[in-house]
């Protein structure tokens, strides 16, 4: 036993040894703190974008009060719609997690991550909806048709908003609400306890709230949708009309032409249609996609609520082609260039072989 005490001492002492060589600032053993690499204290999200503001859902609030400044609680979507912002966005269709997080951090109000035209389902989804997260960013879902069974993995997965392709009267309006809402009110399937939409059923107050949260939107891009579009708005559930350009100007005979002016005319119809009637009166917000013959600020100036002005593929796309374009127009004028030597260097010669 005091053999083993004296190896039990000896560990101890050897142990203290080592921790003191390398706590030590001797030439030997240099301080273990000194090996360690240093990094830059990082920037925050308010340096990257000033109005960064991060987003809690009403229910989480009283939770967070003592900790979280009420003033920089970022608003739901729902909420600025009512405070009378005019809210710009951006489509996803790559499904690129990175560039859902750069979309955030840029300041995007929204960012709808795509499933009807993007490649990508549910689990691809999801990263992007990570992403946004970590940026404080809403995120909508659209979905590739209007089905309880699409509306239903879609909203487990806990976005802000949801939008329903093809609508094209007030039947199908209030079917695709039906899809959003839990029975009796309604015929969507209930895990709440275990999905993401309920912070995996430890936000015990998802089922008195999700309503509220949830902005519904229905997407009007066809002619018989167009003429019912005042009965579609006022749909109760309904809470915004989000107008498809490219389908109705297909619905039109105009695929090739949505800057067509009976196209403009039929669009001009639709946004009245919408706009006649208040949110608060039982009418609904009007969102769009802006097109290269109707820019984001003509949208804003004729009343649209909400209003997406990009797409991350189309803006990498364009950097990219701008990008080889100009290196490639870089390469033509450094032969340019060249030739213009060659002719004054033989120039030169001539003249002075005279």
């Amino acid at each position: 036993m005091a053999a083993m005490a004296g190896v039990s001492c000896s560990s101890s002492s050897t142990l203290s040894t080592l921790r003191k060589s390398f706590t030590s600032n001797s030439p030997i053993f240099p301080s273990f703190h000194s090996l360690l690499p240093q990094i830059p204290k990082p920037l925050s999200l308010k340096t990257v974008n000033p109005n960064f503001k991060p987003f809690l859902p009403r229910r989480f609030s009283s939770a967070v009060s003592a900790t979280v400044d009420s003033a920089e609680v970022r608003q739901s979507l729902k909420t600025r719609l009512k405070n009378g912002e005019t809210l710009y966005g951006i489509f996803l269709l790559g499904f690129s997690p990175t560039l859902a997080e750069i979309a955030g951090l840029a300041g995007y109000d929204f960012a709808v991550v795509d499933m009807e035209h993007g490649h990508g389902g549910i689990s691809d989804a999801l990263p992007c909806l990570h992403a946004l997260a970590a940026t404080q960013t809403p995120a909508i879902l659209r979905i590739p048709e209007s089905s309880a069974t699409w509306a239903k993995k879609a909203l487990d997965l806990g976005p802000q908003g949801i939008m329903f392709p093809m609508i094209d009267g007030p039947k199908s309006a209030r079917k695709a609400v039906s899809y959003c809402r839990f029975p009796p009110n309604g015929v969507r399937g209930s895990a709440h306890t275990v999905v993401r939409a309920s912070s995996y059923g430890i936000d015990e107050g998802y089922l008195s709230n999700y309503e509220d949260d949830l902005l519904i939107m229905c997407q009007v891009e066809c002619v018989d949708g167009v003429k019912k579009i005042d009965e579609i708005a006022a749909v109760e559930g309904v809470d915004c009309i989000q107008m498809g350009p490219l389908d109705l100007s297909a619905s039109l005979g105009y695929l090739w032409d949505p800057g067509n002016k009976k196209v403009k005319e039929m669009m001009n119809t639709a946004e009245k249609g919408v706009l006649k009637k208040k949110p608060h009166d039982g009418g609904a917000y009007l969102s769009g996609f802006a097109m290269p013959h109707d820019s984001p600020e003509n949208l804003k100036s004729r009343g649209y609520h909400m209003v997406s002005g990009a797409v991350d593929i189309v803006l990498f796309r364009n950097a990219a082609v701008e990008d080889v374009k100009k290196f490639k127009m870089s390469l033509a004028k450094g032969f340019e260039d060249d030739d213009d030597q060659k002719d004054h260097k033989d120039g030169e010669e001539k003249y002075w072989s005279e």
